[in-house]
């Protein structure tokens, strides 16, 4: 049990600093507050994190899948391979643009698409693979990579949770057709609310490019049907303080899940693996626990230590996938998807934890012994 003087640790802590706080003023008192230099900027500098590709920014992650999808010219008669161990968003980006999901099974280790289960999945309607880079971890692109290219499919990267993640050298959001981010206030850097695509191809950023600002690139010439997802110069000049400090905050990140791997024993919780090859950013410190995994979380809460379980219903059990699958007669075989779902537990990872913070955790989770 924790100390009567010892505060509880939050699973997340979202910064907003003082020099996030000049920043947004800054642009306020500018009068130039949406889709201005700020925003022109962002894009920019966030493109350094995606080996110099176009980047387009837009009001949240789900906008970005969205129009993602919506400018590669996916939609109704088109399947989306998709992981179903993953936030809602995912899956609903595909639905928005009329498409069919369709759910594959995960790796055990890295909670990302398992490779042999989207090839099984293929068919003659499949358009696009959508890998997630879940917790931060890199979807095993190495081996997505080659199948896209052997059927002639899209690949689509959620690297809503992974900015600056990494597999063998390239960072997510430059392997496929595009990569999209989140920054929303809980993800390693964040701009209030915002999100990001990523893409090597100069003509497809032009079209997300319209498709955010109602179809026009000049006021009233409208060359597409659009929609309205921009980001304010607000939220980029938010962005781009966190931008500055991203390197730092996930390395300290890194270092604290180290720690974390170095000194878990508890027989009963199994610390987050690392493919060859791959920079985990530690988005979430996600670990299984063996056991009863609501018992375990009382014990950790009771001892001050915040944590939480990302994501404990998967997708395809959610009521907009599950009614109408059943409608339908289809199920799915998704056997580490259900593991997971039932094992995982998140625990504070973020860069404001003091060596006090971890041995803390460190202690807590050890006390959970062998029988849970």
């Amino acid at each position: 049990m924790s100390s009567i003087n010892e505060q509880p640790i939050p699973a997340a802590r979202p910064v907003i600093g003082e020099d996030e706080i000049e920043a947004a003023v800054r642009v306020l008192r500018s009068g130039r507050v949406v889709q201005g230099p700020e925003v022109a900027a962002f894009e920019e500098g966030f493109s350094r994190l995606v080996d110099d590709r176009h980047c387009v920014a837009v009001n949240s992650g789900t906008s970005a899948l969205h129009l993602l999808l919506l400018a590669l010219g996916i939609g109704p008669g088109d399947e989306v391979i998709v992981p179903s161990f993953s936030f809602a968003a995912s899956a609903n980006a595909v639905r928005l643009v009329g498409a069919d999901v369709v759910f594959a099974d995960i790796e055990p280790g890295s909670f990302g698409l398992d490779p042999a289960a989207v090839e099984a999945a293929i068919t003659p309607r499949t358009a696009a693979i959508m890998p997630v880079h879940l917790y931060g971890h890199p979807a095993a692109m190495d081996k997505l990579m080659p199948i896209a290219e052997k059927h002639g499919l899209a690949v689509v990267e959620d690297a809503c949770q992974a900015h600056a993640a990494a597999l063998n050298g390239t960072p997510v959001g430059a392997f496929g057709a595009g990569g999209t981010f989140s920054f929303y206030p809980t993800k390693n850097m964040h701009s209030l609310e915002g999100g990001m695509v990523s893409t090597a191809d100069a003509e497809l950023a032009r079209t997300l490019r319209l498709l955010r600002n109602q179809g026009m690139e000049q006021r009233y010439a409208n060359e597409i049907v659009g929609a309205n997802m921009r980001m304010t110069d607000v939220s980029a000049a938010v962005g781009r303080v966190q931008l500055g400090k991203l390197e730092g905050w996930t390395e300290q990140r890194r270092a604290n899940a180290a720690y974390l791997d170095a000194h878990i024993t508890a027989p009963a919780v199994t610390t987050p693996p690392v493919a060859d090859g791959a920079r985990h950013i530690y988005h979430q410190y996600t670990v299984r626990i063996q056991g009863d995994r609501d018992a375990a979380m009382a014990k950790l809460t009771e001892a001050g230590v915040g944590n939480a379980v990302y994501y404990p219903t998967p997708i395809h059990r959610l009521k907009p996938y599950w009614e109408p699958d059943q409608k339908a007669g289809r199920t799915w075989d998704l056997p580490e998807t259900e593991k997971a779902a039932a094992e995982v537990v998140s625990l504070p990872v973020h860069p404001s934890l003091t060596q006090g913070d971890l041995e803390r955790i460190v202690t807590a989770v050890n006390d959970l012994g062998e029988n849970l």
